[in-house]
């Protein structure tokens, strides 16, 4: 057996899993000269939510962190979230926004790309292996391609192993299990990792990816690792646990002189989980850190609610005055996920599943308000399901409207000029990554780019704070 690699997710998941991501790039400068010598196989760092976060909510820009983190982790590969078509939002976009995206990120200094499904629709992630393929290998960078791991009647470890083999001929040189709601038990974890070594080319890396919202995160991580897996996912342990991942510093000191052996010494963690201590504290003191998802909660079994899920519902409760209906929203959640086919719940399904049993809940009637995004969830226009949905509901919803069933981004002309245009033609661009910005979130980049062109001119340095830009 060869050492067991670890992938730290304390500069993006964690902090999205317990503060809905909003840990800011100050705060990770103090130890990311540190963070490089430890040892990791990578540092997730970029993608996911945070590219919407440092706009929306932190006045930065994320190219420019994800520059900042370059600078500092000159060793460790920094390593981002793509949510396949849905790049770094939460809609079908062409493919040269793909494709320019995935350049554009390379470039900036990311080495190794997670790119998933939200439904594992192989359709939706065949644009974005092609560039990551294309821009990735002159620069030794690693195609991820994660499996949105959830339970249901079709989700079958064939099924799995199937779909692994489909991502492993598209070019992944990394199959990761993404267990976002901490669902796949260590006894199933021991077997799945165990079929997909038996089926998978001895070159390609699996990756496991859980968290411990239900207490099962370490079990899971150990049986993995016992059944062959390369790399787990963990955090350092001021953010770890509950709906985060489980926490780095007890495995590495579990496997230390085993077979198993990381390689990483604890006393070098020590001085960067006291750093990450004051953090939380500080995310905590400003209401962002709910101590409630650093709790074990085993409904999330039943619910199959996932962190980063989870600390939403909470947010969207606290705006609408709701907090006391969070249970009910918990018994909605798996209704209304087996209403759409089943979806894993991930970004974007989980937004979609959360916020429909949300509205289903506080709305005095199920589907009496949707989204639209629910309907185009039930139009195919996310990709296809995995199972039937209720015909009842759709019929409801859709109210007649014609459903899909060919790649939804087969729809969309290509964007990016036209995109560079409208953002040169309103005076923000200063960047080709603007452009990407401006796509990913359209309100939400322009007001960032108000305020940034406001502290660049030195005109009213507080503009996040009265109110033009959300702060």
């Amino acid at each position: 057996m060869s050492k067991i690699f670890i992938t730290d997710t304390i500069l993006r998941d964690a902090h999205q899993s317990h503060a809905a991501t909003r840990m800011r790039t100050e705060q990770m400068i103090p130890v990311l000269s540190q963070l490089d010598e430890v040892g990791y196989y990578s540092l997730e760092g970029w993608g996911g939510a945070t590219f919407d976060s440092c706009m929306r909510f932190l006045n930065e820009d994320p190219w420019d962190r994800l520059r900042t983190l370059k600078k500092y982790l000159k060793k460790t590969p920094i390593q981002m979230l793509l949510r396949g078509q849905n790049l770094l939002g939460y809609r079908n976009y062409a493919d040269d926004l793909v494709e320019k995206v995935v350049e554009k990120s390379y470039e900036n200094g990311v080495g190794v790309i997670r790119v998933f499904d939200a439904l594992n629709d192989p359709r939706n992630l065949a644009s974005s292996i092609k560039a990551i393929k294309k821009y990735g290998e002159p620069i030794h960078g690693v195609c991820e391609v994660a499996i949105s791991y959830t339970t249901s009647p079709v989700h079958t470890l064939d099924y799995f192993v199937k779909l692994a083999k489909t991502y492993e001929d598209m070019g992944a040189d990394n199959i990761c299990i993404k267990d976002m709601a901490n669902l796949l038990l260590p006894y199933d974890a021991y077997n799945l990792i165990k079929a997909l070594k038996s089926a998978l080319r001895p070159e390609t890396k699996l990756h496991m990816h859980t968290h411990n919202t239900t207490g099962t995160g370490d079990m899971v991580n150990l049986m993995a690792i016992q059944a062959g897996v390369d790399i787990v996912d963990t955090a350092l342990s001021p953010l770890a646990n509950g709906t985060s991942q489980p926490a780095t510093e007890p495995l590495v000191a579990t496997l230390k002189g085993t077979e198993y052996d990381t390689g990483i010494d604890l006393e070098k963690l020590i001085p960067i989980a006291e750093h990450f201590k004051k953090v939380a504290a500080e995310l905590e003191k400003e209401g962002f850190l709910n101590p409630k998802v650093r709790q074990v909660d085993v409904k999330t079994l039943i619910y199959q609610v996932p962190g980063g899920m989870l600390s939403n519902l909470m947010n969207q409760l606290k705006k609408a005055g709701k907090e006391d209906k969070l249970e009910e929203v918990l018994a909605e959640v798996p209704n209304v996920r087996r209403d759409c086919g089943y979806p894993p719940l991930v970004t974007p399904s989980s937004q979609i599943v959360g916020t429909q049993a949300v509205m289903n809940v506080i709305g005095g009637e199920r589907y009496k308000m949707v989204t639209k995004e629910t309907k185009d969830l039930l139009a195919g226009k996310y990709g296809q399901l995995p199972m039937p949905v209720n015909e009842e509901v759709a019929a409801k919803v859709l109210k007649g409207e014609k459903r899909i069933t060919y790649r939804p981004a087969d729809d969309l002309k290509p964007e990016y000029e036209s995109l560079k245009a409208e953002l040169i033609q309103k005076g923000y661009y200063t960047q080709e990554e603007d452009v990407l910005s401006y796509a990913s979130f359209p309100e939400v980049a322009e007001n960032f780019f108000k305020w940034r062109k406001a502290a660049k001119q030195g005109v009213d340095r507080d503009l996040g704070k009265t109110g033009v830009y959300p702060v």
